[in-house]
């Protein structure tokens, strides 16, 4: 019978990996797991993180494993490669972050051990990611296991699956289940034993026969759909010897169908059911990637109560935890690879690997409806023709592993919609930051127009799109300021251009939670991302997290907005609720302002700031109460402020009347010095990156830095954007520029006189 015991306890740890493989590091601290080195520098800015080869070592006898034939190790997660060595043998190497893998230890076992696993987070040209906007948390961040088991076995070997691989069909209200299961080394006279129980542990079919693929029927089936009734089904597979039970494999399932229309978008069951929610990174502040379970359990209660239907679990395969609960939740998940922003000409085999560990290892989720294939790969360019065939062998190995989910892939922004490579998966997706990086929040909707008529067979989804907000406030926010107040403006116009576009077939906000991004220096908070609706400790839920409650949540309930922002100068100030009830009424000391109605559950007031007010909203039985206060001058604990900044906006020399690198991309591009000024920067970068490639004028409007085109749709949106600003944005691409640089730049750019405005 097979004998599954938790490793995690008494590991030793070491930076060092002196003496290794034949003896723990000398110096090392005793630490269980999960466990990363990356929990805090991977998280305070900088870029400067440990990255290197560490040591995990534990000492342990072989009399207190199971006592089976054969005994594994199982690794659910070691970022990025690492090495298993035993009693200084060397037995496996692994070369990807986020996916489980087993090793057969039985043969190099002795009465007493030494287990070494070398975990490597280092940079390389062939493991993916290495180039991305979040932390590459090193470590052995998830459970190991051991596994004992007899000589004959549910498979324990290929690519970390669970043995057993289960494939409903709905025929009618019937249906056929499909149970295939891969036994190693089988022997005569053993057969197997196929169970299926439904929710409640009543048995709905069984059979006991020799063959390791097998067919059922269940009648009157009931559905899986979705957070409204997700109903699981288990089977449970048993390799006999006689009557003995030599091992056991199990799996829950959900009987579903689904189907993306490009006109009408998603169908779950025949029926409508629009995929609205967000995407999710696995770490949390202080902790990093070395989740618990009970961390995994408040994510998805947090994504539950915002209302969300759908994750795009980004940019990598998640634990095997959180996939059960998004089953049990009945949440619509988009799974992919770490295939991401700069392709890999020595990456193939990674992808591939990777890709099928993906898929073998979460083919059974009911909750899993699309594979993702890749994100942003085209930022250096879309017609590669190795980052094509690439694509086209991932499209093709996962629909021959996997016949029954679709393909899909998340464009960036810049990518021309006319790219070859757009036409490879079944679905696209674009990730669009109108609104945040540049353009304005107006644009979103019309680009999803221009796309949809152009190519109305294609389903066209929004996979990323969000902006920044730390604690900061104003009354006239504005794009770039990281106000609260603008985070919650820019939702509640995506809200409206994108939720009225049946179409578009799934949206995910970037991201549900604030996450580590130690290359980041932006906000006055470095080294994370804060585009989160919810902060990087979970204690804070943003206003813009309760805009989504208004649209998708069936909770009663009514938020008032702005509960940080306080001190306030104006005479009358605009509140903002938010609620999915039919009518707010907002009371300012105890006084009546009045009830408003709001068919997009948006509700603004104007409101008399005399003194200190408690405002009071109130909706049906559900209240909520902030307070605001006059003052004379403004709180300059609501204003940003960078943190580390390598030039701060008010060091940039501006003459009256000339340019500068505080001057909007789009004014600059609108004089012909300043556009090659803007060349120049991009020379810059480029040297940075260590690349000799040209720069040059194109045709059609636009220019290309080292292949890399900066179209006129590029052009636009990124317009509202200053250099000083995206420069300081450089560091999620491994660029650093100086003070100097930046400096040498604005001097150009002051001997340039500004464009004359247009009457």
């Amino acid at each position: 019978m097979r004998n599954i015991v938790n490793f995690n306890s008494d590991w030793l740890f070491s930076k060092s990996t002196e003496g290794i493989p034949s003896a723990a590091p000398a110096e090392c601290e005793q630490i269980s797991l999960p466990h990363t080195w990356n929990a805090t520098d991977g998280q305070d800015g900088g870029n400067d993180y440990h990255r290197g080869t560490c040591c995990y070592a534990k000492q342990f006898a072989k009399a207190d494993l199971p006592q089976t034939d054969r005994i594994y190790l199982e690794i659910k997660g070691a970022n990025s490669s690492a090495e298993v060595y035993l009693n200084g043998t060397k037995l496996a190497s692994h070369d990807g972050g986020y996916s489980t893998w087993r090793v057969d230890m039985t043969d190099a076992l002795k009465e007493d051990n030494l287990l070494i696993i070398t975990v490597d987070n280092s940079p390389n040209d062939y493991v993916y990611p290495q180039m991305a906007d979040f932390t590459f948390y090193g470590g052995l961040y998830r459970d190991v296991n051991i596994i004992g088991v007899s000589e004959s076995h549910f498979d324990l070997d290929y690519y970390g699956a669970p043995g057993i691989k289960v494939t409903p069909e709905i025929k009618g209200n019937d249906a056929e289940i499909d149970i295939e299961v891969y036994v190693t080394n089988k022997k005569d006279g053993q057969t197997l034993r196929y169970t299926i129980t439904d929710a409640e542990g009543n048995v709905v079919a069984t059979e006991t026969t020799d063959d390791t693929d097998e067919d059922f029927d269940i009648k009157n089936v009931h559905l899986w759909h979705g957070k409204k009734d997700p109903y699981l089904y288990t089977a449970t597979v048993e390799l006999l010897d006689g009557d003995t039970v030599l091992d056991n494999v199990s799996a829950r399932f959900g009987c579903r169908t689904f189907k993306v229309d490009p006109e009408k978008g998603f169908f779950l069951n025949g029926e409508s059911y629009p995929l609205r929610g967000v995407s999710r990174h696995q770490d949390r502040l202080g902790i990093g990637n070395a989740l618990l379970h009970e961390h995994h359990e408040e994510d998805i209660e947090l994504i539950l109560e915002v209302g969300a239907n759908t994750i795009r679990l980004a940019h990598y395969q998640h634990d095997q935890y959180f996939y059960d609960l998004c089953d049990e939740k009945g949440l619509v998940i988009w799974a992919e690879i770490p295939y991401i922003s700069k392709h890999l000409p020595d990456g193939r085999k990674n992808t591939i690997s990777q890709m099928t560990e993906l898929v073998a290892q979460n083919y059974n989720h009911a909750s899993i409806f699309f594979w993702g294939l890749s994100n942003e790969i085209t930022m250096g360019g879309a017609e590669d023709p190795d980052l094509i065939e690439n694509h086209k062998l991932l499209n093709d190995l996962v629909h021959k592993m996997d016949k029954t989910r679709l393909t899909t892939i998340a464009v960036v922004s810049m990518c021309g919609i006319d790219a070859s490579y757009i036409k490879i998966p079944d679905l696209v997706s674009y990730n669009h930051y109108f609104g945040w990086y540049g353009g304005d929040t107006s644009m979103n909707g019309p680009w999803f127009d221009k796309f949809h008529a152009k190519y109305p067979n294609i389903p066209i989804g929004m996979s990323e799109y969000g902006c920044e907000a730390l604690n900061w406030h104003n009354s006239d926010p504005k794009q770039g300021d990281y106000s609260e107040e603008y985070q919650a403006f820019y939702h509640e116009e995506l809200i409206k251009q994108l939720f009225s576009r049946p179409y578009i077939w799934a949206t995910h906000v970037w991201n549900m939670f604030d996450f580590g991004a130690d290359a980041r220096a932006e906000g006055g908070e470095n080294g994370q991302n804060h585009k989160g609706l919810v902060t990087f400790d979970r204690k804070y839920k943003k206003d813009s997290f309760y805009a989504y409650k208004a649209w998708l949540s069936d909770e009663p309930f009514v938020h008032l907005c702005g509960k940080r922002y306080i001190d306030r100068v104006e005479d009358t100030t605009k509140v903002t609720v938010y609620s999915n009830q039919p009518e707010v009424e907002l009371f300012a000391n105890g006084k009546s302002l009045g009830k408003k109605t709001a068919a997009d559950h948006f509700f603004y007031f104007d409101v008399p700031n005399a003194g200190e007010t408690t405002l009071t909203a109130v909706a049906g039985e559900y209240k909520d109460e902030s307070v605001i206060r006059k003052v004379d001058k403004f709180n300059e604990d609501y204003l940003l402020r960078e943190k580390g900044a390598v030039l701060n906006w008010f060091d940039v020399t501006e003459p009256e009347g000339k340019l500068s690198i505080n001057t909007p991309i789009s004014e600059v591009l609108k004089t012909f010095r300043g556009k090659f000024v803007l060349v120049s920067f991009g020379r810059v970068i480029m040297k940075e990156m260590k690349s000799n490639s040209k720069s040059k004028e194109k045709s059609g409007g636009g220019f290309s830095i080292s292949g890399f085109k900066f179209s006129p749709d590029l052009l636009k949106m990124l317009g509202g954007f200053s250099i000083l600003r995206a420069s300081s944005m450089l560091g999620m691409v491994n660029v650093s520029l100086t003070k100097e640089q930046l400096l040498s730049i604005n001097k150009k750019l002051n001997k340039i006189n500004k464009p004359k405005a247009k009457n």
